[in-house]
């Protein structure tokens, strides 16, 4: 008992070991204790700096108290609007029905199938350059009939050629995607269809083509899906359904004519031996057929970095523009009558393209790759389904 109690004494008056580790465990605990006060402080400080950010802090409380039952209101406001969107998007498909023979029709004069007779014609406008214009062509109309209206082969003009390509092209943001080697490949679209699900709520657009020399499918597809309620987090901000996710289609390409992609040819230089190897390796192309390959959302959507993330954005924009404007009035797209685009903002297109420079390498683009490829040229940008019908799991394909 003694030896202990001598032991815990250390003759020169020096700390033993166990006092040594209960001094620095102290000190722990007081810069812990000290870093909690801190965090606190300056969360409180934030908490009050946004209260007294926030309007209603200089009200009186009555006013306070009657706003906060004002927004309670407003969610019950948020509510209904579900309601009524869901219920709009169920009588968007009962007039799809209605819409698709006039779809049909149109499909068969613009490709031909179908002349129209003089009644369907006599169409009266209201726009004096029109009139002027079927007063000029009646003119020459005799002249017309004489030549057989043939166009730059021996055949007669059948249709409306390239209607979608030019409908596209007079809608801006469409016609930003577009590259000067797309529009041959564009040339062979025939028609462009949307079919509107009820469960899950969702579209799907067609795209039609007829035999051509760049690709084996007839249908190109693009699936998108919507939600139809607010987010938790802002549920104020509920403004209709909004797509969460959308998904593309394969592109049987044929040999040497894939636009998605471009063959890169460096010539590297060894900097010590000085020899000269040639590497190559294939990078994404721009071109409008990257629309069906849009780039997969996450799980969670805090995931998604701010360039996959605008992407996205301008996919979702572009799905909704293509089915709620272009195709339900192409004409007027054709005619260059529904140029006007507001949803979509102009923004600079500086720093979108990758450059592949390296030190002490020569660059060559292999065009013998894609003989459809314009690579150093940039042109100058110029519905069935019923209520009941369940959205197809995966995107059509023929």
């Amino acid at each position: 008992m003694g030896d202990l109690k001598d032991a815990a004494q250390s003759g020169d008056g020096s700390k033993t070991e166990t006092q040594e580790n209960m001094e620095t465990v102290d000190i722990e605990s007081a810069q812990t204790l000290e870093q909690t006060i801190e965090q606190r402080t300056l969360a409180a400080n934030a908490e009050m700096a946004a209260l007294l950010a926030n309007p209603l802090y200089c009200l009186p409380k009555p006013v306070r108290r009657n706003v906060r039952a004002l927004k309670k209101l407003q969610l019950e406001h948020v509510l209904i609007e579900v309601d009524f969107f869901k219920e709009l998007h169920e009588l968007e498909i009962k007039y799809e029905q209605k819409f698709n023979p006039l779809y049909e029709k149109r499909t068969s004069i613009v490709s031909g199938a179908y002349v129209p007779t003089e009644d369907e014609c006599d169409y009266q406008s209201d726009h004096e350059k029109e009139i002027e214009l079927a007063d000029a062509v009646q003119k020459v109309k005799v002249e017309d009939e004489e030549s057989g209206e043939k166009g730059d082969g021996n055949e007669p003009v059948k249709g409306i050629p390239e209607f979608w390509l030019t409908a596209l092209k007079n809608a801006p943001a469409i016609a930003d995607m577009i590259e000067e080697y797309d529009e041959p490949i564009l040339k062979h679209l025939i028609d462009i269809k949307a079919e509107t699900y009820k469960d899950p709520m969702s579209f799907l657009l067609e795209f039609h083509f007829e035999p051509n020399e760049f690709f084996t499918n007839t249908v190109l597809t693009k699936f998108y899906e919507l939600r139809c309620s607010p987010e938790e987090s802002d549920i104020f901000a509920f403004e209709g359904p909004e797509i969460v996710k959308s998904k593309g289609c394969t592109i049987d390409w044929k040999k040497n004519k894939n636009v998605t992609v471009k063959t890169i040819k460096k010539k590297q230089k060894h900097k010590a031996r000085g020899a000269v190897r040639t590497v190559t390796k294939t990078v994404t192309n721009e071109s409008f057929f990257n629309f069906f390959s849009p780039p997969a959302v996450p799980e969670n959507e805090d995931d998604l970095d701010e360039e996959v993330q605008g992407i996205l954005n301008n996919d979702f924009e572009v799905g909704n523009l293509i089915k709620d404007r272009i195709i339900p009035h192409a004409v007027l797209f054709f005619t260059g009558e529904n140029l006007v685009d507001d949803d979509f903002d102009e923004e600079d297109d500086e720093g979108d393209e990758e450059d592949y420079d390296e030190d002490e390498d020569e660059e060559e683009e292999d065009d013998d790759e894609n003989d459809n490829q314009c690579l150093n040229r940039k042109k100058s940008k110029g519905q069935s389904g019923n209520s009941q019908q369940q959205a197809p799991p995966e995107c059509k394909q023929q």
